[in-house]
């Protein structure tokens, strides 16, 4: 009996080390290299959505510099390690996705009725006089989309951009017009166009909208070009309005910690649900190398706010998050 106790704790052992070897590190390091495994992961100015237990970052591939090269598509089942999986939107011969052409800030959302995922992003010439969207779409989520062309939304200049689907199935728009301000404009119901002006709020770009608990929280950059600033955020009780003044949520003088808002990622799990800041780090001599800060939120009522932290712990199965030491 005491050898077979001895081989059962002999093989206890065994299997918690061999679990603790195949447990993936799941720490977050904000402003450090990210890797999809051997290669730098390029998903600038991006955002995430998630099909069943998976989570795809798409974003601007910058290895060629400020011109458009692609669109890359990244996989995760834990939101810390990615493997590319397809460039979603590649350089063309000619036309908007051609040479010297200017893409930026691509956003995926999945139309239920159509079965279709729809792509919105900024479209520009090098002197950004165009100031227009795209819209591209796909059957599947990392595909190859097909690009549908591009527009000014309701005739108004479209630079910077996001978008936001909310739990009815509707649709926004979210787009910095240097004239009148940032809009938010409603989308047809296959998601392919604008149908309406919804709201406008004091200029500002770099948008992400989330809805929490009935409220939505429209976060933003001040327009100071690649330098960063104190970016700040406004709540309403519905997308028309009527928005709040905006406030910061980082501490006032760390310019977001030296990043520009991008997305804002819900991660709901079996323990509770985390709201990431997705910010970037921009390096706009070798845009390339950029990198990523991504923190946790604190949301109570319709107050945000974000501590620097060197290194933190994400359980996206969970939807919890912890301090690392």
């Amino acid at each position: 009996m005491r050898t077979l106790c001895r081989l059962c704790l002999a093989l206890l052992a065994c299997l918690a080390i061999q679990s603790a070897v195949s447990q993936p590190d799941k720490l977050i390091q904000p402003g450090k290299p990210w890797m999809a495994g051997n290669a730098s992961l390029q998903a600038h100015g991006g955002g995430i959505i998630q099909v069943g237990k998976t989570w795809y970052w798409i974003g601007e591939n910058k290895t060629h510099g400020s011109s458009f090269y692609a669109n890359s598509c990244y996989s995760s089942t834990d939101l810390v390690h990615w493997t590319f999986v397809n460039d979603t939107l590649k350089l063309q011969a000619s036309g908007d996705l051609g040479p010297n052409r200017v893409v930026e800030r691509p956003k995926i959302i999945y139309n239920a009725r159509t079965k279709t995922y729809v792509m919105y992003m900024h479209i520009d010439d090098p002197k950004y006089a165009e100031a227009k969207v795209g819209v591209a779409t796909s059957p599947t989520v990392c595909g190859d989309y097909t690009y549908r062309g591009s527009f000014r939304p309701l005739g108004f200049q479209s630079r910077d951009i996001g978008v936001f689907q909310d739990s009815d199935g509707s649709a926004y728009l979210l787009t910095e017009d240097r004239v009148n301000g940032l809009r938010i404009d409603a989308l047809s119901s296959d998601y392919l166009s604008v149908t309406k002006a919804v709201a406008v709020l004091p200029d500002m770009e770099a948008p992400a909208m989330i809805k929490v608990q009935g409220k939505y929280f429209l976060f933003s950059s001040h327009l100071t070009g690649w330098n960063t600033n104190d970016n700040q955020y406004a709540t309403a009780p519905s997308p028309a309005g009527p928005w709040s003044a905006l406030s910061n949520f980082a501490p006032a003088g760390s310019h977001t910690f030296n990043s520009q808002t991008t997305f804002v990622l819900p991660v709901q799990g079996k323990g509770g649900i985390t709201y990431i800041y997705m910010g970037d780090r921009w390096m706009p001599k070798d845009l390339a190398s950029s990198t990523y800060i991504w923190l946790p939120l604190t949301i109570s009522g319709t107050s945000v706010s974000m501590t620097w932290r060197d290194r933190w712990s994400l359980n996206a199965a969970a939807g919890t998050w912890t301090p690392a030491q």
